[in-house]
């Protein structure tokens, strides 16, 4: 049971603030259709994790348990530095809407995850645990605790487009207020 929880747990800490996790927001945002695109999300996570999971198992034969120690260690230190730094979304992974919902999801998310800090703990996590469905188990869920909430965040959001501008004006009157204190000398 090691497996899963530690594969859950460390995966859905590396996915909060992930581009994965900004796409499922802007997807639901988009589509309006939290269903196909939590089950898109569900399909590519199966899929990728799987692949990066084998992918670690077949590493972990290659190499000595020593090896294998500094290997995860220092992969996991990486992880940590990178997790220091929010992902931002590149233009060209907005998917075609033509494809539908799940397609595009399933689609974008496999490829957004390609080399992603989740993907990279999947196959150190698959390195270190077994049996290896556990792992693939803890990370999918983990992936899922994180994002699913985004995708609804985001279709929230988007049933709610009228509400951004209240927000940009009360934004601009509290950075105006912030401002004319600042001009006053309050504070210093």
């Amino acid at each position: 049971m090691d497996a899963f929880f530690v594969s859950t747990g460390v995966v859905a800490l590396a996915e909060i603030g992930d581009k994965t996790q900004l796409l499922a927001l802007l997807l639901a945002a988009r589509f309006r259709r939290p269903l196909p695109i939590v089950l898109g999300i569900f399909a590519a996570t199966i899929l990728n994790h799987f692949a990066a999971g084998w992918l670690g198992q077949w590493l972990a034969s290659l190499m000595t348990p020593a090896t294998l120690r500094w290997v995860i260690g220092f992969g996991f230190l990486a992880i940590a530095v990178w997790t220091l730094f929010p992902d931002e979304m590149d233009d060209d992974e907005a998917p075609v809407k033509a494809y539908g919902a799940f397609l595009a999801t399933a689609v974008t998310f496999f490829l957004a995850e390609m080399g992603d800090k989740t993907q990279i703990a999947t196959v150190a996590l698959a390195v270190h645990y077994h049996p290896l469905w556990m792992v693939i188990a803890g990370t999918t869920v983990g992936m899922m605790i994180a994002d699913v909430p985004a995708v609804f965040v985001g279709n929230w959001i988007s049933q709610r487009m009228h509400l951004l501008r209240y927000v940009r004006f009360v934004a601009a009157a509290v950075f105006a207020l912030m401002g004319g204190l600042a001009l006053a000398g309050v504070g210093t």
